[in-house]
């Protein structure tokens, strides 16, 4: 059989058979990739945890006539073994991983901005060089702007005009002005509008100055949001807020 050779994120994994599992990957170079792992539910399996959820691995790919075929895996980056024992991290890292499941639609499609920035994210996450709730926030958004739905914080998202402004609009991707609101706008307050636009554009320092009721509602909007563009519930998303919960 043909064989292809890329990096790839472990998506999630399905259950084949009495031995097998179907793993979702997103690689760099294929875009999404859907593949039979054989045997990896054995104990002699030469996978063995290589590839459970959010690792980052080098993987080689057979070509098949339905769906590919694992034939060799290197591990790269043990992203998920890592998070496995910090369980708010593991909800964010499941959650980020499901969004781009949703995001990157069709299989084969090059999606190298959205491998580069959830593999930015789990970094994040096990470095903790970020809050967690900053880090999904942060995927959020920055997603969205990938898949070409870009959110305005500075200006109208309908008419430009210069803010600061007091509405926004899920519909709408951003803020809008007095004259443009639409029903359905909400006023989250000037807090919330900076925090969003500091996670969009990097601004790190003015993010960790939200306090946690801003950060909290700006994450609700930024969820509302996403799920509204692809028409479809993040389910993760319920476990990170009973995460946060218990903490």
């Amino acid at each position: 059989m043909p064989t292809y050779r890329d990096h790839a994120i472990v998506l999630h994994t399905h259950l084949l058979g009495e031995a097998d599992r179907i793993v979702t990957f997103l690689t760099k170079e294929h875009g999404k990739v859907r593949a039979v792992a054989k045997g990896i539910r054995k104990s002699t399996s030469r996978f063995g945890a290589r590839l459970d959820p959010l690792n980052l691995v080098e993987i080689q790919f057979a070509q098949g006539k339905n769906l590919d075929i694992v034939s060799q895996v290197l591990i790269v980056g043990a992203y998920g073994s890592e998070l496995s024992g910090n369980y708010e991290a593991w909800t964010v890292g499941c959650a980020m991983a499901e969004m781009t499941d949703k995001l990157v639609v069709e299989e084969g499609d090059r999606s190298v901005q959205q491998f580069l920035l959830l593999l930015a994210g789990l970094k994040s996450l096990t470095e903790a060089t970020l809050e967690t709730d900053i880090v999904l926030n942060t995927f959020m958004v920055r997603s969205m702007a990938v898949a070409g739905w870009s959110s305005s914080y500075a200006e109208c998202a309908r008419c430009h005009e210069p803010g600061p402004h007091s509405w926004y609009s899920i519909n709408h991707g951003g803020v809008l002005c007095s004259i443009c609101k639409v029903p359905g706008c909400t006023a989250p307050g000037s807090e919330v509008i900076e925090y969003l636009a500091s996670i969009l554009t990097g601004d790190w320092e003015g993010a960790t100055r939200a306090d946690d009721k801003a950060r909290k509602t700006a994450g609700s909007l930024l969820a509302a949001q996403l799920q509204w563009h692809i028409e479809r519930e993040v389910r993760s998303l319920k476990h990170v807020q009973s995460a946060r919960k218990v903490k």
